[in-house]
């Protein structure tokens, strides 16, 4: 077998869709040429993914094919056949040369995933972590491959995101971090590369930025109206803060923010929101439930 990711990860094992609808990257990955096998829970879960990866395609297709359809056909045809399916990650890790998981935000989960498939992975297996909050370095230490381990954070929507994060930890090897510039840039995308360190780069600064504007509106400083006015007019954002909130998820941005404030109760950046975490008690998440800072239809 050739090295790790020379033309990087021939296989790719996506585990799960907890977090992140994880069906999006594999879509990514299969366009550009990889073979991958998207892991789940169940078979219906499985099933409600590769019908997304579909759809998409076929979205994808259309635009890049728009002058001859029987070659985007045939795009579509050769991508989902790139794409198989599993219930047992375990039982196909063997064959993988990258391993990326975005489970449930959940390190203890997260670690029992990883060191079972420590025991059933090749010795050249690259395994990376999606998350968005927790410490790569405490989910590489679950197993015996530290220097083959390093955060992998995408963004949604992962077609249309050109950003990918690249963590690298004080055990990840140069030659692992390479790989994954590399595998990254294969996809298309732009890697950039950070410590181990809470957030990373975009949602260290972002959840910050989105918390302090949810106390600008407790304090009576300005409303929330007049909040993402200003920062769509005078920053240039595309979404003001409160409407960013809301189509993230409202559960998303507290559970980072008490992931933080665990790590480091005494920054003031991490403390906790009152009316954030009013708002998720009554399961007002955003757009996902009509209501968050504001009200859907």
């Amino acid at each position: 077998m050739s090295s790790p990711i020379s033309s990087f990860a021939k296989s790719m094992l996506s585990a799960s869709t907890r977090f992140l609808d994880h069906s999006e990257s594999s879509l990514v990955a299969a366009a550009s040429g990889h073979t991958v096998v998207l892991v789940d829970q169940t078979e219906d879960i499985l099933a409600k993914s590769k019908k997304s990866v579909e759809e998409n395609l076929r979205k994808m297709s259309k635009k890049k094919f728009a002058e001859n359809p029987k070659a985007g056909d045939e795009f579509v045809e050769k991508t989902l056949s790139s794409i198989s399916t599993c219930t047992d990650a375990a039982s196909v890790v063997h064959s993988t040369d990258l391993v990326v998981e975005a489970i449930v935000e959940n390190l203890k989960v997260k670690n029992e995933l990883f060191q079972r498939l420590d025991k059933f992975a090749a010795e050249h297996t690259i395994f990376a972590s999606n998350t968005s909050s927790l410490q790569i370095t405490s989910i590489a230490n679950a197993t015996t491959r530290q220097d083959r381990f390093a955060g992998l954070h995408f963004f949604n929507p992962v077609p249309l995101m050109k950003l990918v994060e690249v963590i690298k930890t004080p055990m990840t090897s140069q030659k692992t971090f390479e790989s994954l510039v590399d595998f990254s840039k294969a996809l298309g995308k732009h890697p950039v590369s950070c410590k181990d360190t809470p957030g990373f780069i975009v949602n260290r600064l972002l959840v910050p930025y989105l918390i302090e504007a949810i106390r600008m509106h407790e304090r009576g400083d300005a409303s929330k109206e007049d909040i993402d006015t200003a920062m769509k007019l005078g920053a240039g954002y595309p979404m003001g803060p409160f409407e960013l909130l809301d189509y993230v998820g409202l559960d998303t941005t507290k559970f980072i923010l008490d992931g933080w404030h665990e790590m480091d109760a005494k920054n003031p950046l991490f403390q906790p929101s009152t009316s954030l975490n009013k708002l998720v008690a009554e399961k007002k998440l955003g757009k996902k439930t009509g209501e968050g800072y504001y009200k859907y239809k």
